[in-house]
């Protein structure tokens, strides 16, 4: 059972990209201590915990491991920005077969239910509960290319430039690394003439709604794309709501929900 658990959740072709960015195992000085379980078991509890919502002292025994040895190495990851480069290690593998679409990209935000930790905030669009939101860029497809979390009472506008900074340097199927969208789609919350400014000096050309101009009914045309990538990110059951207490563990999950949204065309584009 175990095998057959680890492959479903850690597919060969997601563990070996794993293998290119995990650090090296810690060593002992001492000697002695506990043999240091697989990664790619470790790996596998991880992606089941994220998808299923459990907590880690919840995971089922077919992984034999214990919670703590999970979030343990979890942390340790997360530290060393694993789920980060994975994620653009996959965008890359996209990139380079041609399977990213840089002509129009989108960008929204999505608020979660938070009950502690830092990053947090009054929801205005529900009656001051405390939340976080993740914000996202997609390209055309829906595939994410940046992501971050802020308070939920943050102003969508806020954290424009830092996601459009945030897309990393990703290879092309001919010519250079691009990070830049060629357009960049964005409803009325991110109608700031100074955000026009910004965009347009990068050589980004913008399309964002006009408030009192342009009708609401017209937004979904383009911005149907990033809602269905957030509906796809609902598939990761643990950002349902926020139970960790540091932002960067919230933050990682989403990193890992991300990965297997690309790692799903890679494998598609792939044959599987």
């Amino acid at each position: 059972m175990t095998a057959a658990l680890v492959e479903r959740m850690a597919p060969e072709d997601l563990w070996t990209l794993f293998q290119r960015v995990v650090p090296p195992a810690p060593v002992r000085p001492q000697g002695g201590g506990h043999r240091r379980r697989g990664d790619r078991e470790v790996l596998a509890a991880i992606i089941f915990g994220a998808t299923s919502g459990c907590t880690w002292n919840q995971l089922p025994p077919g992984f034999d491991l214990s919670g703590v040895t999970a979030f343990r190495r979890f942390t340790e990851w997360t530290e060393a920005r694993v789920w980060a480069k994975l994620h653009r290690l996959v965008l890359d593998e996209l990139g380079a077969r041609g399977e990213l679409d840089w002509s129009r990209c989108t960008f929204d935000s999505v608020s979660v239910w938070a009950l502690k930790g830092h990053l947090t905030g009054p929801n205005p669009t529900d009656r001051g509960k405390k939340g976080s939101k993740i914000h996202l860029i997609v390209d055309r497809q829906g595939l994410p290319l940046s992501i971050g979390i802020s308070a939920a009472n943050l102003h969508d506008s806020q954290a424009l430039i830092p996601l459009v900074c945030g897309i990393p340097p990703i290879r092309s199927r001919r010519g250079p690394r691009r990070r830049r969208p060629g357009k960049l789609h964005g409803d009325k919350g991110y109608d700031y003439r100074h955000l026009r400014r910004w965009l347009a000096s990068r050589g980004i050309r913008h399309r964002l709604a006009r408030k009192g101009i342009e009708s609401s009914r017209h937004l979904g045309r383009h911005g149907w794309v990033v809602e269905r990538t957030v509906s796809w990110l609902s598939g990761c059951r643990r950002l349902h709501r926020r139970y960790e207490r540091k932002p960067e563990h919230l933050l990682a999950f989403t990193a890992i929900a991300a990965t297997l949204i690309c790692h799903r065309r890679l494998t598609k584009w792939n044959g599987v």
